[in-house]
């Protein structure tokens, strides 16, 4: 059985992610290595499984054949796995998560790492990377992403944070240019915004039936990254509209202050998303189920 199985897993990531190269990154091993096994697998086989070509692989007819049968096979596999997890509260195995940088950083990579902490022969592989991955070409177990989604064609989605905005600005700069009691009063102030490839991200306000206000605030300081925003609006170079977990800290201090209390805040919804699957593993079961307790709610400042 052990010969049988041998290769397998090694092919189907070869075919998902299309190159040896790619096959290699997922699986932390070499592209030689990769290979080889192909190689292996073939030559036990007696069949050619892939056409392979310098920039990509494709399945032969008898290659396309026998993935569908290890497809089959290693859900067989996964579904014997979760059956013998049911029976136990330990998490065991690697978790390869996706996640948003900054929020990642800040919010979701301890929450994991408590995890692991508690289930011993739990091992993390996280990425951090604002891109959005395909998790099943990816090979990734769980993914987090903020705001709408559009893709959920084979995936369950979990909401597990609400982010809400919040304008604020620093002491300093309120007693050189006064406090915006509401939105009108914007006009009259600098903002620190978020802009990235020439596009200045508006900000917004709710007005009920699901619709939001936008409003942009002359500025001279336009960064694509909302720590450095929340540091310049602490330094008293002019209001932001921030997430209130990443200004928590300074609120607390007393370096910024939350403006127009008066004014609906916008909230984001964070969704965990995994692979549709019949039988979920209880290391992605735990992480989904911690992660939900643990991030910011909507009750935030």
């Amino acid at each position: 059985m052990g010969e049988i199985l041998n290769g397998v897993d090694v092919f189907v990531a070869a075919v998902e992610t299309g190159s040896f190269a790619a096959a290699a990154e997922r699986l932390h091993v070499t592209r030689s290595a990769v290979a080889k096994t192909i190689a292996r697998l073939e030559a036990r086989l007696a069949v050619r499984l892939l056409h392979r070509t310098t920039r990509s692989l494709a399945l032969t007819e008898d290659g396309q054949g026998y993935y569908e049968h290890c497809l089959r096979a290693m859900e067989a596999l996964r579904a014997g796995e979760s059956a013998l997890e049911s029976g136990r509260r330990e998490a065991v195995g690697r978790l390869r998560v996706s996640m948003p940088m900054l929020f990642g950083k800040r919010c979701v990579a301890p929450v994991l790492a408590r995890l692991a902490a508690e289930h011993p022969r739990l091992e993390l592989d996280l990425s951090f990377s604002d891109r959005r991955v395909d998790l099943i070409e990816d090979g990734f177990d769980l993914a987090l992403r903020n705001g709408d989604i559009s893709d959920g064609a084979g995936l369950m989605i979990r909401t597990v944070s609400l982010q809400r905005m919040t304008v604020c600005a620093s002491p300093a700069y309120l007693d050189r240019n006064g406090r915006p009691e509401n939105l009108d009063d914007l006009a009259a102030h600098h903002g620190v915004v978020y802009g990235r490839a020439g596009h200045v991200r508006a900000w917004q306000f709710p007005v009920g039936d699901g619709a939001s206000l936008e409003v942009t605030p002359p500025s001279r300081m336009r960064f694509d990254d909302l720590e450095a925003i929340a540091d310049a609006a602490e330094a008293g170079h002019g209001l932001a509209w921030l997430p209130c977990w990443l200004i928590r800290d300074k609120v607390r201090l007393g370096t910024l202050v939350p403006l127009l209390g008066n004014v609906p805040r916008r909230v984001f919804k964070t969704h965990a998303i995994w692979p549709e699957t019949p039988h979920l593993p209880l290391r992605v079961r735990l992480a989904i189920d911690a992660l939900a307790a643990a991030l910011p709610g909507s009750a935030e400042l």
